[in-house]
């Protein structure tokens, strides 16, 4: 358990752009990103709990979250990095845009220091490994809501030796960050077995655009045929093992 800081209570209620919910006099209001139903189900069962804490909606992607945090305004957002669509680390920049009070924490399995280094610097405010326990979760809830930052005990060693050892050679971004949007529509098609014709097709392009962007994806994300661009993107979320996706523009 690590936390960086200790927040001062306020008695105030919440109010955009005021001060943020004291987590003993006010509900926080959390909104759940994870693209997986039977986790944010548990999460939100987990949370809720929690007295001081409510649930006030829950998504499966980055489109969703946007339109969410628009609507329900919450003080919080506990967002996974692998999402369908668009990456966590692109959503928490867009989201502190959309909202420049709003707290993110990250939960996820993710614990390369790329990913940590990625994700704090696109303004999350905590970063939580999903191998951790229900006490250390509900620390960084509790730590960032009150206005600190709050990274788990496995990743606090990471960040925390990349300062120490500065000289250490640092791994570039997380291979998705470097993926651009029309990429990732390419990466998706392909990842469905689509040809490249078809593909092109879809997306009002030349064949040859196509064969650029599939030679990239290949290079970013060190894959080497259509079946390693499938398995990476059912481990990164851009499809869903179900067999029920559906690609658009």
């Amino acid at each position: 358990m690590s936390r960086i800081g200790l927040g001062a209570k306020h008695s105030e209620p919440w109010r955009p752009n005021g001060p943020t919910p004291s987590v003993a006099t006010a509900s926080v209001r959390i909104l759940l990103v994870e693209n997986h139903v039977i986790l944010r189900d548990g999460l939100r069962a987990l949370l809720e709990l929690e007295p001081d804490l409510k649930v006030v909606g829950s998504v499966g992607d980055a489109a969703a979250a946007a339109t969410a945090v628009r609507e329900l305004r919450p003080h919080l957002v506990l967002t996974d990095l692998a999402l369908p669509g668009r990456s966590g680390i692109h959503l928490i920049g867009d989201l502190t845009a959309l909202m420049p009070e709003l707290r993110v924490v990250v939960l996820t399995a993710h614990g390369t220091e790329e990913y940590i280094r990625a994700a704090l610097g696109a303004g999350a405010h905590g970063y939580v490994l999903k191998d951790s326990g229900r006490a250390e979760l509900l620390q960084a809830v509790r730590a960032v809501i009150a206005g600190k930052q709050y990274l788990c005990s496995s990743v606090a060693v990471k960040v925390v030796s990349g300062f120490v050892n500065p000289e250490e050679p640092r791994g570039s971004a997380p291979p998705e960050v470097l993926v651009t949007d029309r990429e990732r529509q390419v990466l998706t098609r392909i990842a469905l077995g689509q040809p490249n014709k078809a593909i092109a097709r879809d997306l009002g392009l030349s064949v040859k655009t196509i064969e650029k962007h599939r030679a990239n994806l290949m290079r970013k994300l060190t894959l080497h045929n259509a079946a390693s661009v499938t398995l990476y993107a059912l481990r990164h979320g851009f499809i869903e093992a179900h067999g029920n996706n559906t690609v658009g523009l």
